[in-house]
């Protein structure tokens, strides 16, 4: 199986690249070990945030961000989502300090999206917040959406433009000479000219078949779902140095998360929900919206996805193997990126560069042999 581009891993970000690479007229086709969405992407919380983004990810995330408000335009389909605002919160006054201080930061840089707020205010937007909270800060375009739409939409729009998919599709070798990859697979042998590396929270085991080994942790963040309640949260929640993530879907549902990690099997295959470590996220959701005292979980999980040392993802071309391109290491906050990393690693599948700086994503920085120097 003969084609321009083959892109391993079937989440978000290898979907959108294969979307958008297709659309130019590349011929892509797409591997996945299991199912498309099986992971990071379908374990989501799918919140669409540029509030409290690393400096180097904003021109990425402003960019997705108008992507969201039209992505019907994308994938004919809205993915369920809402600019229903997002707000982190300031429980202490040093909190709120740290948060102004961001703020002028990123207003000094010419860039105005994030908005403080006070306590009045962040009574106005979350009716029923806890009193200690003093402050914190406010965008009002940012929002959720939903994963599972997400996933579909994005899964039909690239095979609607030519995109082959083949899922339950383990890669066991990858071999490069005369200019052309030769990827073996438990399902037959692909031949291509390009190879993405999208494979998430197996991008490192994909890196060292390609002969440039990069070494990156697993995340396995947890999520609680509630039962249906009336409906009493518009924005998506956070706290300022704490790990709560807090929204209520269009459902009634409350979906809590925030970071707390669970249980990575000894063989980096599956993750297990780790109870103890999920009641502090719980905690801090009842510390901040005393209502939901008493509400039921019903469900919980635990996602798998790559994790970087400093928290960025690794997005480019290789600088040590020719035709391989990195997209992976998202570290929990990937989903909103979506649209305009699929642009970026489109443009570099066709026209071999893009006009975004990708410096700051370079893989080199967690290449193994630096990592043991």
């Amino acid at each position: 199986m003969s084609t321009d581009v083959l892109i391993i891993g079937g989440g978000l970000h290898g979907l959108s690249a294969a979307l958008q690479a297709a659309r130019r007229g590349v011929s892509v086709q797409l591997v996945e070990r299991h199912f498309v969405g099986r992971h990071a992407s379908g374990a989501t919380a799918a919140g669409v945030r540029t509030l409290g983004r690393n400096v180097a990810e904003l021109p990425l995330s402003l960019e997705a961000a108008e992507s969201w408000h039209h992505m019907k335009a994308l994938v004919d389909d809205d993915c369920g989502f809402v600019a229903c605002g997002q707000l982190q919160l300031a429980e202490d006054g040093e909190a709120l300090a740290k948060i102004a201080k961001r703020i002028a930061r990123l207003e000094a840089m010419g860039l105005h999206h994030e908005r403080l707020v006070d306590a009045d205010d962040v009574q106005s937007v979350l009716p029923g917040v806890s009193p200690h909270c003093v402050g914190g800060a406010f965008v009002s375009g940012d929002g959720s959406a939903d994963p599972h739409r997400a996933i579909r939409a994005f899964r039909d729009a690239a095979k609607k433009a030519g995109v082959t998919i083949v899922e339950e599709c383990l890669v066991t070798s990858l071999t490069r000479s005369a200019g052309h990859w030769r990827a073996e697979t438990i399902r037959g042998i692909f031949e291509a000219r390009l190879i993405v590396n999208a494979a998430g929270a197996w991008a490192d085991h994909i890196s060292v078949l390609a002969g440039d080994p990069l070494r990156h942790a697993i995340r396995t963040s947890m999520m609680v779902v509630t039962e249906r309640v009336a409906p009493r949260i518009k924005p998506v929640v956070s706290s300022f140095g704490r790990r709560l993530s807090l929204k209520q879907t269009s459902q009634g549902t409350l979906l809590i998360g925030g970071g707390s990690q669970g249980k990575l099997a000894a063989d980096r295959q599956s993750a297990a929900v780790d109870i103890t470590a999920l009641a502090s996220s719980v905690q801090a959701a009842i510390r901040v919206f005393p209502e939901l005292r008493g509400v039921r979980m019903v469900r919980t999980w635990a996602g798998m996805e790559a994790m970087t040392p400093d928290h960025i993802p690794v997005i480019g071309f290789s600088q040590k193997v020719e035709g391989l391109i990195h997209v992976f290491g998202f570290s929990g906050h990937g989903f909103q990126l979506v649209p305009s990393v699929g642009r970026v690693v489109a443009d570099l599948i066709c026209e071999g560069h893009t006009n975004h700086n990708l410096d700051a994503f370079r893989a080199s920085r967690i290449a193994i042999e630096r990592v043991a120097a």
